[in-house]
């Protein structure tokens, strides 16, 4: 059907999340029609991007410096930081244009199933920075699943002996959200964290 090469290109496309195997063989198809304009490209851009980035020593984002372009800001507020499962949560997050703070990457979280550990993540540095007296509130963004409230519990219980405030983000009705469509956990959560209008 294909070389080995190309067939080798579609594999590991295919590993790629959002991606099976024919997006990625469409993907490849597409980039063999532009081979200049598009594959030259993507490949320096991988080698350049596998070759520069790097962990943050502070906070444990990728960036190509070390700390990293957020922790390194003087204009974003120390005292405040947001705790995150890991890059992707960061990045999200910091697309809202709405969080001012720093930032701590775990690394992952809690999970008996998957066998992930306490030791296993970057929650011994988050609990030194919090003791350190810097942080004065630290935000809990985990994903609502029980593996990750099972982790905010774990680091509220951890953070516990340092002079920081923790919370967490609200959960409840999505803006957009019709009350019909949404299970009775989200309805429950909503009327629990409701507040005044």
């Amino acid at each position: 059907m294909s070389g080995g090469e190309i067939e080798r290109l579609i594999q590991l496309l295919a590993k790629l999340p959002g991606l099976g195997p024919r997006s990625a063989r469409r993907a490849v198809l597409h980039m063999l029609k532009r081979r200049e304009a598009l594959m030259g490209p993507i490949a320096e851009a991988i080698r350049a991007v596998a070759d520069a980035i790097l962990p943050c020593g502070v906070c444990g984002n990728l960036d190509t410096t070390d700390p990293c372009a957020i922790c390194a800001d003087p204009r974003r507020d120390a005292a405040l930081v947001c705790v995150v499962e890991n890059v992707a949560d960061l990045w999200a997050i910091e697309r809202t244009a709405s969080f001012r703070g720093r930032y701590h990457v775990l690394g992952g979280i809690l999970s008996a199933l998957d066998g992930v550990r306490p030791e296993d993540l970057n929650i011994a540095s988050l609990v030194a920075r919090c003791a350190a007296g810097e942080v004065h509130e630290a935000i809990l963004a985990m994903n609502a699943t029980v593996d990750g409230q099972s982790t905010a519990h774990y680091l509220t219980d951890r953070l516990a002996g340092t002079p920081v405030e923790i919370s967490r983000l609200a959960h409840g009705v999505p803006i957009g959200g019709e009350l019909d469509y949404l299970d009775e956990g989200t309805l429950a959560a909503a009327l629990r964290a409701r507040r005044r209008f």
